[in-house]
C-alpha cells in the first residue's frame, strides 16, 4: 500500500486529476512495445469514428484489415513522425484515416465538434515500453486515440529526489531507440516532475539531452509560485494537460523547426528540432488571444519579453492564432495581421512555422519593394486582404494610413523591437515619415513607433501587439495596461531575472567592476606573496590614478586583462568589446590597441566600428580603411571567425547584435537607464562553455548600473563593492566547519588537473567519490548548520569567480579549494527553501579545467617581445615656444597655481627630461617633425613616464594625473626643453 508521502502516490494524484479532466485510464497491457502504440485503441477510435472509412479497408483487405491497416501506421510513423499523421491523417487505399480530430475554430459546423469530442486521451500508469527490456517502465505516458504524444518521469522531494534526478534518469536509463521514445516516431515531449519544478524534452539523445525549464516563474524570478492545499506544479496537470488545452498545444504550437547546415555556402544536411512551447509563451499567446477575442479589435498591448524569450517563436504562435481568431459569434476578429520587424530572419520563421503548423502556402506576404516602393505595395497587400503581411518600421507609419483609409476591415499590428538597429540612430526616411512629431523626441525605433502610435487617433479597427525587452516610459504609456496607482505596466511579463534563473541568458551583472574595484582587489593581490607575479597585474597596479583621458593606458589593462583571464574562456575562443564614447575615441582606442599589440608581438587582432568618416591628428579614417577593407555588412560574420578576437565599438552593436562568444566588456563611456541595459546586454548569449562574463567599466559607478537595470530585472543582483580580504575570510569560515579536510582538497585538485584527465568525464568516477565523504558530512550536520555551510560556501564560490577575472591564484589553497567547491556544491542535497535550477555542469568543468590548464601554461610560456616601431617623418616648422629655463618650472608653477612643489620635485622634473632625451625613438622624432606634430608623441610618452617614476614621487605623480592645469604646464615646459636639447643632440 502507498503511503502518503511516496512516490506512488504522487503518481496517483497526477492520473486522478487527469481523470477529472477528460481522460480516460488505459492499462499498460494493451500497449504494444515493437510498434509503439495502442493497437486495439487506435482500431476501435477508428472503427467507432469513421464506419464507412473503415469498410472501405475491410473491402481492399478482405478480412485481414486490422493487421494491413497497423503496418500501414506503423511505416507513417515511421516515415513522417505522430505530429503529422495526427494532424494530416493516414492515407491507405485512396481512403484517408483521421487519427484525430481537432476543435474547429468555429462552431458552425457541429460535426467536428462532435468528432473532436471523440477523441480518447488516455493516461498510463507505469507504462511497460521496452521489447528489449521487458521490466522497464515510464511512470506516466498519455495517449491520443492509442497514440503515445507525452511521457513523464517523477520524483519525490520528500524522500530526497527531485527533478533532477528525473532527467538524469532519462538520460542515462532510458533507451531513444525504443518505438515510443523516438524522436518525431514516438512521444513528442517527456516530462521530468517533481513537487517544486517541470522540465522538458523533445528529444532523447543520452547524456546529450537537452531538458527545458517548464515553470511559470515566481516574483519575477525561476522556480513555481506556491498554490494553497496543493504542489507548486500542478498547473501543469490541472491546465496544461486537460483535454481541451493540451489538445489546443497539439493543433497550434507543436511543430519541426528545420535548420539547414551549410558550408562554404552549401547546404551539407539539415537538422530537425522539435519545437514545444514554454510555460510563459503558451501563457502570454493564449491570454493576448483571449483578449482579443473578447474585447475585439481597438486595443493595444505590450509584452515585456526578456532576451531569451524566444519572442520570435511567440510572435510567429500569436500571428498564426490572430489570423483564424473568430469571436463568439463565428465571426472573424480581424482580416489581416501586419507584423512590423526589422529582422529579415522573422519572415522565414513565420513562413515555416504556420506552414507545420496548417500545410498552408501563401499565407506570408513580405514587403520587399523590388518592382516600385514599399508604401505601394504594402497598400496593394493591405486592400487585397493579404493574410499576413511582414513590412519594415521603414513602412510602419503607412500601415496606420491606409488601415485609415479601410475602415471596414480590422488588422492586427504586430510589432517586434528593432533587433537590428545597430547604427543606433534612426533613419532619416523613418523621421522624415513622422510627420507631426516632434523629432528631437526620436531615437530610435521603439520611441517611433510609440510616437506614431500616439499622434494617432484612436483607431477601433487596429490593435497593437508590441513586444518589446526594455520597454521605455513613453512606450509603456502607449501601449501598457494601468496598474491602478497611475502608472502603467505590460500586458504580460517575463523577466530579465527568470531568463537568467533558468539559464537562457547570462546575468552580466555578476561579474561587473567598476575600474575602482577593480584596481584594489589587484592591489591587495599583488601584495599577497602567495600569487604569483602577472603582466595584468602590474599594468592595473602602475596606474592608481587612472588618467580619465590616456587611451594607452587602458588599452595595457585592457589587452593583458583579455590575454590573462578572457582569451582562454569558451574553450578558447572568447572574445571581447571595447564601448567608446565617440567615434574619435574609437579610431584612437584601435590605433592604440594596434600599437600595443604589434610592439609586444601578441597574437590578437581587433575591428572597429563607427559611422562615417573621422578626422583626427590631420588623418581621415572609415570603419572599411581600419579594418583592412572589410565591409560594414560583412563586419559580423568576419568577427565571428576565430582570427578577430577584440571589436571597438561608438555607438554601433550596442543593440541588436548576437555573438555568443563575446565575453568580456570594456566599457569607457557614460551609460544610464536602457542604454546601459542593452549594451551591457550584449554579453548575455548562451554558448556551450560560457559561464560567465565579465565587465570592466573605466566610467560608470556600480549604483549607476544598478538603476539602469532594476526596472527590467526583477530582482537587484549588483553585488557590493568586493571587499578582498573577505576571500580569504570566507575560506577559513569554510575550514572551520571542518566538513572537509584538507587533504581532500588537495586530491580533488590533483585529479581534477592531472594533464592525462582529458575531460571529466574519464575522472568523474573519482571525482565523485572524492566529494561524497564531504556530502555524508554535510548530510549528518542539523539543518541550520547545512544553511550555513551551503551560504558560505556559495559566497565563496561567487567572489572568487568575481575576483579570480582580475587576478590568477594558480596553484594556492584558494584555487584548489574554489575547484572543490563548485563539485561539492553540486553534490550538496538542495535546501527545502532553495527553488533555483541547478543546471547539470559538466561541459562546464570540463572548459573550466581547460582554461585553467592554458592560464598556467601561457604564464610560463608568455615572452616579452619587443617590436621597434618606425622613425616619425615630417617636415620642420617654425612657431617657437617662448625659453625658459628649467630651473624655473617648478617655480613658475607654484607661482601660477598656487601649489607648494620643492627642489625634490624640480630634480624629479629633471630626471623625466633625462629619461626623454635617451629615447633613441623620441629624440630622432624631434629633429623631424614640427613641434606640433612632436607634441603628438611627446605628451603620451611622458604620462607614460610619469607613471614609470610614480613611486619616486607619488605627491607630483598625482598632481600631474589630477590637475589638468598642473599637467599643461609641466608638460608643455618639458615638451620645449626636450625639443630644443634634441636638435643639437646626435641622431
Amino acid at each position: 500500500m502507498s503511503k502518503p508521502y511516496d512516490e506512488a502516490t504522487f503518481e496517483d494524484e497526477i492520473a486522478a486529476g487527469l481523470l477529472e479532466r477528460g481522460y480516460t485510464r488505459v492499462p499498460s497491457e494493451g500497449f504494444d512495445a515493437e510498434r509503439g502504440i495502442f493497437p486495439d485503441k487506435v482500431v476501435s477510435f477508428v472503427k467507432e469514428t469513421q464506419p464507412e472509412a473503415w469498410e472501405k479497408l475491410e473491402t481492399a483487405y478482405k478480412g485481414n484489415a486490422k493487421e494491413r491497416f497497423l503496418q500501414e501506421l506503423i511505416s507513417a510513423l515511421e516515415r513522417q513522425g505522430t505530429l503529422e499523421i495526427l494532424r494530416q491523417g493516414l492515407r491507405t487505399t485512396g481512403t484517408k484515416i483521421d487519427l484525430a480530430t481537432f476543435k474547429p475554430n468555429t462552431g458552425i459546423n457541429p460535426e467536428l465538434q462532435k468528432r473532436y469530442e471523440a477523441n480518447i486521451l488516455g493516461v498510463t500508469q507505469q507504462l511497460y515500453h521496452s521489447a528489449t527490456n521487458p521490466s522497464r517502465s515510464l511512470d506516466l505516458a498519455l495517449s491520443v486515440n492509442g497514440i503515445p504524444v507525452a511521457t513523464a518521469e517523477l520524483k519525490n522531494t520528500f524522500t530526497d529526489q527531485k527533478v533532477r534526478d528525473a532527467r538524469e534518469q532519462y538520460k542515462k536509463d532510458r533507451d531513444p531507440s525504443e518505438p515510443v521514445l523516438r524522436f518525431k516516431r514516438g512521444a513528442l515531449v517527456h516530462f521530468a516532475i517533481d513537487q517544486n519544478e517541470v522540465h522538458y524534452t523533445t528529444e532523447l539523445d543520452g547524456e546529450d539531452t537537452r531538458f527545458l525549464p517548464f515553470n511559470k516563474g515566481h516574483e519575477k524570478g525561476g522556480g513555481n509560485p506556491p498554490r494553497e492545499d496543493d504542489h507548486r506544479t500542478a498547473y501543469l496537470w490541472k491546465e496544461v494537460l486537460a483535454k481541451d488545452s493540451w489538445m489546443d498545444i497539439l493543433q497550434r504550437f507543436i511543430h519541426i523547426d528545420t535548420e539547414e547546415i551549410k558550408k562554404d555556402g552549401i547546404t551539407v544536411k539539415e537538422e530537425e528540432t522539435m519545437i514545444f512551447p514554454r510555460y510563459h509563451q503558451l501563457e502570454c499567446v493564449r491570454q493576448l488571444v483571449d483578449s482579443a477575442c473578447e474585447e475585439g479589435p481597438g486595443e493595444d498591448y505590450l509584452i515585456q519579453h526578456s532576451t531569451g524569450s524566444g519572442k520570435s517563436k511567440s510572435i510567429a504562435w500569436l500571428v498564426h492564432r490572430l489570423v483564424s481568431l473568430h469571436d463568439e459569434n463565428d465571426d472573424a476578429v480581424f482580416d489581416g495581421v501586419v507584423v512590423v520587424t526589422d529582422r529579415t530572419v522573422l519572415d522565414e520563421q513565420l513562413r515555416n512555422t504556420i506552414y507545420e503548423l496548417d500545410h498552408k502556402t501563401g499565407v506570408v506576404h513580405p514587403i520587399k519593394g523590388e518592382n516600385g516602393p514599399k508604401s505601394e505595395e504594402l497598400a496593394e497587400a493591405l486592400e487585397a486582404g493579404k493574410p499576413v503581411i511582414i513590412t519594415t518600421l521603414q513602412t510602419f507609419p503607412y500601415v496606420i494610413e491606409h488601415a485609415k483609409s479601410l475602415p471596414e476591415r480590422d488588422y492586427a499590428v504586430v510589432v517586434d523591437e528593432a533587433h537590428s538597429s545597430q547604427s543606433g540612430e534612426m533613419s532619416a526616411e523613418m523621421k522624415g515619415i513622422l510627420s507631426g512629431i516632434d523629432e528631437d523626441e526620436i531615437e530610435d525605433a521603439e520611441d517611433a513607433i510609440a510616437e506614431n502610435a500616439k499622434a494617432r487617433s484612436k483607431q477601433e479597427n487596429l490593435s497593437f501587439f508590441a513586444f518589446t525587452a526594455t520597454p521605455k516610459a513613453k512606450t509603456l504609456q502607449t501601449f501598457g495596461e494601468p496598474d491602478g496607482d497611475g502608472g502603467y505596466e505590460p500586458f504580460h511579463l517575463y523577466s530579465m531575472q527568470q531568463a537568467i534563473d533558468e539559464g537562457f541568458i547570462l546575468d552580466v551583472l555578476q561579474n561587473y567592476t567598476t575600474y575602482e574595484t577593480f584596481y584594489n582587489v589587484a592591489k591587495v593581490v599583488e601584495e599577497d606573496p602567495e600569487v604569483p607575479e602577472q603582466k595584468a597585474v602590474k599594468a592595473i597596479s602602475r596606474f592608481l590614478k587612472l588618467h580619465p583621458h590616456n587611451v594607452a593606458q587602458k588599452v595595457e589593462i585592457i589587452v593583458e586583462h583579455f590575454r590573462t583571464h578572457t582569451q582562454h574562456k569558451i574553450g578558447g575562443k572568447a572574445k571581447a568589446m571595447i564601448v567608446t564614447s565617440s567615434r574619435a575615441h574609437a579610431v584612437r582606442y584601435k590605433k592604440s590597441i594596434d600599437e600595443y599589440i604589434e610592439e609586444k608581438g601578441y597574437d590578437l587582432s581587433a575591428l572597429v566600428a563607427f559611422s562615417g568618416t573621422v578626422k583626427d591628428d590631420g588623418e581621415s579614417y572609415t570603419e572599411e580603411g581600419m579594418n583592412g577593407g572589410v565591409k560594414e555588412s560583412e563586419l559580423p560574420n568576419v568577427f565571428d571567425t576565430p582570427e578577430y578576437q577584440v571589436l571597438v565599438v561608438a555607438d554601433k552593436y550596442q543593440t541588436g547584435f548576437d555573438q555568443p562568444l563575446l565575453h568580456t566588456m570594456y566599457v569607457d563611456k557614460k551609460l544610464s537607464g536602457i542604454q546601459a541595459v542593452q549594451t551591457l546586454s550584449r554579453l548575455n548569449r548562451t554558448h556551450p562553455g560560457k559561464e560567465d562574463t565579465f565587465v570592466l567599466d573605466f566610467e560608470n559607478k556600480h549604483e549607476e548600473i544598478q538603476e539602469s537595470f532594476d526596472p527590467f530585472y526583477g530582482k537587484t543582483t549588483v553585488s557590493e563593492r568586493a571587499d578582498p580580504q573577505h576571500l580569504q575570510q570566507l575560506a577559513s569560515d569554510l575550514d572551520a566547519f571542518r566538513i572537509y579536510d584538507q587533504r581532500e582538497v588537495d586530491r580533488f585538485a590533483e585529479v581534477f588537473f592531472d594533464p592525462s584527465n582529458t575531460g571529466t568525464e574519464g575522472a568523474h568516477a573519482k571525482l565523485s567519490s572524492l566529494v561524497q565523504p564531504p556530502r555524508d558530512k554535510f548530510v549528518a550536520k542539523d539543518e541550520e548548520t547545512q544553511e550555513e555551510f551551503r551560504s558560505t560556501l556559495r559566497s565563496f564560490l561567487r567572489l572568487y569567480k568575481f575576483q579570480s577575472q582580475i587576478v590568477s591564484y594558480a596553484d594556492t589553497h584558494l584555487e584548489k579549494l574554489y575547484t572543490f567547491g563548485r563539485f561539492l556544491y553540486k553534490e550538496l542535497p538542495k535546501s527545502s527553501r532553495e527553488t533555483s535550477i541547478e543546471f547539470d555542469d559538466e561541459l562546464a568543468l570540463q572548459y573550466y579545467r581547460l582554461e585553467k590548464s592554458e592560464e598556467g601554461s601561457i604564464g610560463l610560456s608568455a615572452s616579452d617581445g619587443e617590436v621597434e616601431g618606425p622613425t616619425e617623418t615630417g617636415t620642420g616648422g617654425s612657431g617657437e615656444d617662448e625659453e625658459v629655463e628649467l630651473s624655473t618650472i617648478v617655480e613658475k608653477i607654484n607661482e601660477k597655481l598656487g601649489t607648494d612643489f620643492t627642489e625634490g620635485d624640480q630634480l624629479f622634473l629633471e630626471q623625466l627630461k633625462e629619461d626623454a632625451l635617451e629615447d633613441d625613438h623620441l629624440r630622432r622624432s624631434a629633429q623631424a617633425n614640427s613641434r606640433e606634430n612632436f607634441a603628438l608623441e611627446f605628451d603620451d610618452a611622458l604620462t607614460s613616464m610619469f607613471i614609470d617614476r610614480m613611486d619616486q614621487n607619488q605627491e607630483l605623480f598625482a598632481e600631474f594625473m589630477d590637475n589638468e592645469e598642473v599637467q599643461e604646464v609641466i608638460t608643455r615646459h618639458l615638451r620645449e626643453q626636450v625639443y630644443q636639447e634634441s636638435q643639437t643632440a646626435e641622431g
